[in-house]
């Protein structure tokens, strides 16, 4: 069997596709850097293809010998972005595979997708869903299946990282009316009933809620998630709405605006349907995650969650001030006074003073921002003005308030928001 993912870099595509080569199944992924899919992937071919412009012509010419295809593309937060990578993309996809006789399509859903739902996430995903099943599969024996899934848990996903994160502070958050019910599903379980879906018997039509065997509280799936991470009950403490709202709107933790509103929706189904038509029944929660026993390395990782953007706020901080006060508090004599000591007066001086203190502004906004880049280009600054000091005032170091030796400790912070910046390419 060959098999096409699209989206193979995301979350659920590379669990698919890694379960997929493992059984020796041939897999080709298709996203937009495919250089980048083959080093996430070890084992499957790629391919190029950007769902917001591929033609149905396009992806012909892609899907000669290829047996079924895996749609896991999807875009959270971005809703300019939703009609085309959710609804028109997945179109001429659909279209292509009808035409180019591929025996069966997994459409990789949502749990709520309907095109008159609330969330414009889930009209467009909807959209897709209707378009696939509408599509007459006479004459072309292609069999498919939506699969809508609820949360879906497991390393590398946005709502593991989410609860991990809640699971790890130090008293545990109650999202009163944010939260609502849930009915998450592991990755493992997800995978499994998609393998099951590519070897069943044609004809195939289905749509399929993908949840879990128990709706639960959003407390109880941080608390799920606290005994997995192997740490002792806390005091529990509810969260005003109006703090979980800037909290989202600023992006200070690991939530959006869209991501609450779908917690208080709600996401759960009748679970019957899924053992039904799979014969498999996927595992409670707690049982799931146990399967995988939590290491070190993810209770860090959770607890860096809620740091990560107090650690850029008091970077950008630190360099606002630096450009800020020169210019405002700082008394002009005493500005004079420290550059003439490495050799500036004048107009020099004072071209050097604001040039100074608004590329550190400058620097402070871009960590704002979150711009990319931004902690390193303040490292090469912080080095420039280490070295001029130090080469013209070495007494410096042996400062009492530590006015070169505390550059060390924001060294460490820059390479710590750097380190958060990067990405795999």
């Amino acid at each position: 069997m060959h098999v096409l993912i699209v989206g193979g870099g995301g979350f659920i595509g590379r669990h698919i596709a890694g379960r997929l080569v493992a059984e020796g199944v041939r897999v080709t992924t298709a996203g937009r850097v495919p250089a980048r899919l083959e080093r996430l992937i070890p084992g499957a071919s790629a391919l190029t293809c950007d769902l917001s412009r591929d033609t149905v012509e396009a992806w012909r010419g892609r899907l000669a010998g290829v047996d079924a295809v895996i749609n896991c593309a999807g875009l959270f937060g971005d809703a300019r972005g939703y009609p085309l990578v959710h609804a028109f993309g997945p179109a001429a996809l659909f279209d292509a595979c009808r035409l180019a006789g591929v025996n069966r399509v997994v459409q990789v859903s949502a749990l709520g997708a309907h095109p008159e739902a609330a969330s414009a996430y889930h009209r467009s995903k909807g959209a897709a869903d209707d378009h696939l099943a509408a599509l007459d599969p006479t004459g072309s024996n292609m069999g498919w299946v939506v699969l809508r899934p609820s949360l879906v848990i497991g390393r590398g996903g946005r709502s593991s990282a989410l609860f991990a994160a809640l699971a790890a502070l130090p008293v545990t958050p109650h999202l009163g009316r944010a939260g609502g019910l849930v009915q998450p599903i592991h990755i493992d379980d997800l995978i499994e009933v998609v393998v099951r879906l590519l070897h069943a018997p044609l004809p195939l039509a289905e749509r399929l809620d993908i949840v879990g065997p128990e709706p639960m509280t959003t407390d109880a799936l941080t608390a799920c998630f606290r005994q997995w991470l192997g740490l002792p009950s806390a005091w529990r403490v509810t969260v005003p709405p109006m703090v979980l709202a800037a909290i989202a709107r600023f992006g200070a933790g690991p939530v959006t605006r869209e991501g609450m509103g779908m917690l208080a929706a709600g996401n759960t189904a009748p679970f019957a349907p899924l053992v039904a038509a799979t014969g498999y029944l996927p595992a409670p929660l707690d049982r799931a995650l146990a399967r995988r026993p939590a290491s070190e390395a993810d209770l860090q990782a959770a607890r860096f969650v809620s740091v990560a953007p107090i650690l850029r706020l008091m970077l950008a901080l630190v360099w606002l001030a630096g450009g800020i006060v020169p210019l405002v508090l700082t008394p002009e004599a005493t500005s004079a006074a420290w550059l003439t000591r490495v050799g500036l007066i004048g107009i020099p001086a004072t071209t050097a003073l604001w040039a100074g203190s608004l590329a550190d502004i400058a620097i402070g906004l871009a960590l704002l921002t979150a711009m990319r880049g931004a902690a390193l280009a303040g490292i090469g600054l912080m080095a420039v003005y280490t070295l001029i000091l130090a080469g013209m005032a070495p007494e410096l170091w042996a400062d009492p308030f530590g006015a070169l030796v505390k550059n060390a400790a924001v060294l460490g912070l820059s390479l710590a928001v750097h380190t958060l910046e990067t990405r795999r390419g």
